[in-house]
Parts: C-alpha cells; sequence; structure tokens
C-alpha cells in the first residue's frame, strides 16, 4: 500500500481534481473540460458517477491520476473541511491544490530516501516541507516550490548514487528517448531518470535498484517485471505502464485495478 496521508483519499476531498483541473479528451478524459468547471460525472456527495467503468467509458486518464494527497489535505487542513460549493474562489484553489501535490510528492521521494538511503539533510527537507503543508492558502502560494524542487532533487540524486553504487556496470540512460525500445535483461542499476519509456518493451527486465524518477512510462510493457526495489517508482508512472499479475511492486504502491483486465 502506498504511504499512509500520501495517496489519494477521495473520501476525505471534495472531487477537486474533477473541478479545479482542465482535462482534454486527447489526454483520455473523455471530454474537453476547462478548469473550474465541474465533470459532469461529479455527483452532488462528490463521487464519480462511473468511477467503476472509466476505462470501459472513456476515461482512462481519471485511472492514471494520483493526487499524493493532495486533494484531501486541501479539502480537510488548507480550507477547514469547507467545500468549493461553499467558496466562490475555485482559481486560488486550484493554484493551492498544485502546490499542495508538487509537495506531497517531494514528501513520497523523500520517505523513500528514508527507507533506503536514510541522510540527515534530507530529513530536515522534509519536516520543512511537511510544516509548509499544513499551512494556509497564503504561505503555500508564497512557498518557493522551484527551489524546494531543486534541493529535493539534489537530495534524490546524491541517494540514488548511493544505493546504485553496488552496480558498478549499471549504464546512465537518463533522459534518454527510448520510446518503443526493447529492453528486456539486465538493467540493474541503471538510471532512467527523466528517460522516455513510452511504450518501451520491458517484459522480464531485471529492475533491482534502477531509478525510474520522472520516467515517462505511459504504455511501457512491466509485465513479469520485479520493481520492487526501483528508485522513485511513483502511483502514476505505475498506473500508466501495462503490468500482469507476474509484475512485483514495492509495498508503497497499489496494484492498478486495470492490469488484470489487460
Amino acid at each position: 500500500m502506498a504511504t499512509s496521508g500520501l495517496s489519494s483519499d477521495c473520501s476525505q476531498c471534495f472531487g477537486l481534481c474533477c473541478v479545479l483541473l482542465p482535462f482534454s479528451a486527447s489526454a483520455g478524459f473523455g471530454v474537453d473540460k476547462a478548469g473550474g468547471t465541474p465533470c459532469h460525472h461529479l455527483r452532488a456527495d462528490d463521487g464519480c458517477g462511473i468511477h467503476a467503468t472509466l476505462r470501459e467509458d472513456g476515461w482512462p486518464g481519471c485511472t492514471v491520476f494520483e493526487c499524493f494527497g493532495a486533494g484531501q489535505q486541501v479539502s480537510q487542513v488548507t480550507y477547514g473541511g469547507v467545500s468549493w460549493r461553499e467558496q466562490d474562489n475555485l482559481a486560488e484553489m486550484a493554484a493551492v491544490l498544485s502546490v499542495m501535490r508538487q509537495l506531497h510528492e517531494m514528501l513520497v521521494h523523500l520517505d523513500e530516501v528514508a527507507r533506503r538511503s536514510p541522510d540527515p539533510a534530507a530529513a530536515a527537507v522534509r519536516s520543512e516541507i511537511e510544516e509548509l503543508t499544513a499551512s494556509g492558502p497564503e504561505p503555500l502560494l508564497l512557498a518557493d516550490v522551484d527551489d524546494l524542487h531543486a534541493r529535493v532533487g539534489a537530495l534524490l540524486g546524491v541517494a540514488s548514487a548511493r544505493v546504485r553504487r553496488r552496480w558498478p556496470a549499471a549504464v546512465d540512460r537518463t533522459r534518454a528517448d527510448l520510446a518503443g525500445a526493447r529492453l528486456a535483461g539486465d538493467h540493474r542499476g541503471w538510471s532512467f531518470r527523466g528517460a522516455l519509456l513510452l511504450g518501451a518493451d520491458l517484459t522480464g527486465a531485471d529492475l533491482a535498484d534502477a531509478d525510474l524518477l520522472g520516467a515517462d512510462l505511459r504504455g511501457a510493457d512491466v509485465r513479469g517485471c520485479d520493481l520492487s526495489t526501483t528508485l522513485f517508482l511513483t502511483q502514476p508512472q505505475a498506473n500508466a505502464a501495462l503490468g500482469d499479475p507476474a509484475t512485483t511492486l514495492p509495498d508503497r504502491i497499489s496494484r492498478p485495478g486495470h492490469w488484470r483486465a489487460e
């Protein structure tokens, strides 16, 4: 299961992603929708009217999206349980949700550093970000998120290098264009940071300790792969890939429901 508090809990959210975020049919969301406009499938109780059949009904984008728990944090903490239905500040809420989602994703990665390669500097930055997530809208909107991204990115890079140094023959494919490539085989300790793995064939590949930070795994075939020790794999990346019952995921990642059907 994903880290508590850092994965979406729609029961504690006011359907913020269904209202505040823009989306398009071409990205797998069924229709084009402007930000600040409620999705027509959003019910009065903030549930989704087609949640059980999203992919069958042409909304696979919803099954890939993950807010890392930002939705419930903004709903219940930042705005104190007051729904967007009772406010007239959707633009502000959308901006706050965007910031919170980025902060929560950073927390997810820093938690992995704490598990795999503890570092006092990373722990200090994690505490700083966690404190920011508990603040009100103004501090969140004034936060220098770019600076936080840079600092966290550097810490993740150092942690990754510490973990992967046990694989001296590992190859660096950072930001490589590997779309559609056949990549079965031994990739232990490889860096695929920011790599384009769109539709890549990784069937049965050995990805022990491989760094997947920011890799585009849309349509990547990871059937039979053991991803349990990969670094910085996120729920949206898993959701976007093609797996099967033989695919092993890290404990923090939930198995996508559509994998069994595919």
